[in-house]
């Protein structure tokens, strides 16, 4: 896994004030690797033009537009919940604990946060929902850039680890190129247990011996 669980910025001087972060994850769905989430203030003087939802987003311009929210931004952090979180606490209770720790890790505290989807993590400040949100407010598209990007370069990594699953292409979604892995190799490390696909794998793998 990678460490620390936590990466964050903020710019020297900054301007105090009322400031809204905006919060997103990457990686709920996939069968394997941590759930990501990502909180970003941005600085309505250097505003960022293209920011999008990330799953709208080409790999090549999620790249770029993260370079650019990690230079402009106000604060930034990035979070993670690790696969063994996610099978002792479930996929959603992980994800808002990787929000929580993305928010705690902001070197400028937010006055409010507002979450992509229906459910907000325990934070200490004010937070709300928006469905689409990834798509309505600029710094929920920053945050759902920074988490997809993060999560997309740890799958890379996981992938020359184990080359057998095909990590860099579907980035541990449930493919059938993954399921087919699933069933030739059984899981791996970083699959996720608590998920059906991977159970029945394991099962599967342990009636073979």
């Amino acid at each position: 896994m990678p460490a620390p669980r936590t990466r964050e910025r903020a710019v020297t001087g900054a301007a105090a004030g009322p400031t809204l972060a905006g919060v997103d994850e990457a990686g709920r769905g996939p069968l394997a690797g941590a759930v990501y989430a990502a909180a970003v203030i941005l600085d309505p003087s250097r505003p960022i033009t293209g920011l999008a939802d990330s799953k709208q987003l080409s790999s090549r311009r999620r790249e770029s537009l993260a370079g650019a929210i990690r230079e402009y931004s106000l604060a930034w952090s990035i979070a993670f919940a690790t696969v063994e979180e996610i099978d002792r606490i479930n996929i959603l209770q992980a994800s808002l604990l990787a929000m929580k720790r993305a928010v705690d890790a902001l070197k400028i505290p937010a006055a409010e946060i507002c979450v992509d989807g229906l459910h907000v993590p325990a934070v200490s400040c004010p937070a709300r929902a928006m469905v689409e949100g990834d798509r309505l407010v600029p710094a929920i598209s920053a945050a759902s850039i920074l988490a997809k990007v993060a999560r997309d370069e740890e799958m890379l990594a996981w992938d020359a680890r184990y080359p057998d699953y095909g990590f860099a292409r579907h980035k541990g979604y449930g493919t059938a190129e993954h399921l087919a892995a699933l069933k030739r190799h059984g899981p791996c490390p970083i699959h996720r247990v608590s998920f059906a696909p991977v159970r029945a794998a394991l099962a599967q793998s342990r009636l073979a011996f």
